[in-house]
This record gives C-alpha cells, structure tokens and sequence, in this order.
C-alpha cells in the first residue's frame, strides 16, 4: 500500500489553484495537472507500508488545535509546480509532531524538510511559452483534521482514498 498524511484543500484554495491550472493551460502548457479532487498538503509521504492501522494509530497521538492555512504564493522545482503557502508555526509544529510519532513508531517515511506546498502540476512542458504568475489573491482555510491517504494508479492517473481521518481537539 502506498500511503501518505495529507490535508486535503477546502473550496478557496483549491479553486484558487484550479484558476492557475486553467491560465497555464490556456498558455499551452502541457504536463500532469493534479485534479482539484487530488489537491493537498502533504504532511509526511510513507510510501510502501502494508498497516494503515499503525499509522492511524500514531497519527492519533498527535495533539493539535484547529488552525488556519494560507495559500499565497506559486513556485516550481524543474518541472513541477507547486502552490506554496505562508509561513505557519501551527503547521510547522503539527508536521514536526507527527514526523516524530512516525519515527517512534518505527513507520518509514520520507525525511526530506518538510515545506508546505500544494502540487498541482509534474513534468510541465512549454513553460517557455508561458507567463507564469507567482503572485496570486490569498486563500485561507481551516485545518480541522489530517487524512490518512491511499495513493494507486489509475488509468488516467493516481486515485486518492482516504483510511482514516483524525480530527484536531
């Protein structure tokens, strides 16, 4: 099972982010769009691990309040673009706890820094073409759980399901 903890994006971000994909389509640039069903945050990307339930289970342990998130800014690495949000010590410290809760529980994970940002375009191509905005309007949400979330390939791409979900106090 490949398996990620994600926050999925409300209405206004993720129309937002929709809004970008259609102006760089409108621009001819070609690559792998994420569908607006697909948008998120990534909190910890596990990879390849057979119990879902071990990783909700430390996922549980995770204590957080509920809290805000904004998206505010559009950025690439390569060839893959990403929606980045602002700085948040609310996000930061939830993605840090339950990093630390996955390592005690001996769950692998990807442990690269942890840098808030939404995919929403891989392998873009004629960006040459394109006059990619950077500035966007700010789009806030609520962040009142994160997702346990099952990553397959589909015929027209990857399919998200979401295992579990666990709720901020």
């Amino acid at each position: 099972m490949r398996l990620f903890i994600s926050i999925p994006l409300e209405d206004e971000p993720a129309e937002l982010i929709s809004d970008v994909q259609k102006t760089f389509r409108q621009q001819n640039v070609r690559g792998n769009y994420a569908p607006r069903e697909n948008l998120h945050i990534t909190l910890a990307f596990i990879g390849e691990y057979n119990d879902p339930e071990m990783v909700l289970a430390a996922m549980s342990r995770v204590r957080f309040s509920p809290f805000s998130v904004t998206v505010d800014h559009i950025g690439c690495f390569d060839e893959l673009w990403w929606a980045g949000l602002a700085e948040n010590r609310a996000l930061e410290a939830l993605a840090r706890e339950l990093r630390r809760e996955l390592a005690e529980a001996d769950i692998p994970f990807d442990k690269k820094r942890f840098r808030a940002h939404v995919t929403f375009l891989r392998r873009a191509e004629n960006m040459s073409a394109a006059a990619a905005p950077r500035q966007i309007k700010p789009a806030s949400m609520a962040v009142n759980g994160i997702s346990l979330m099952l990553s397959t390939r589909g015929k027209s791409g990857m399919i998200y399901t979401e295992l579990g979900y666990v709720a901020a106090e």
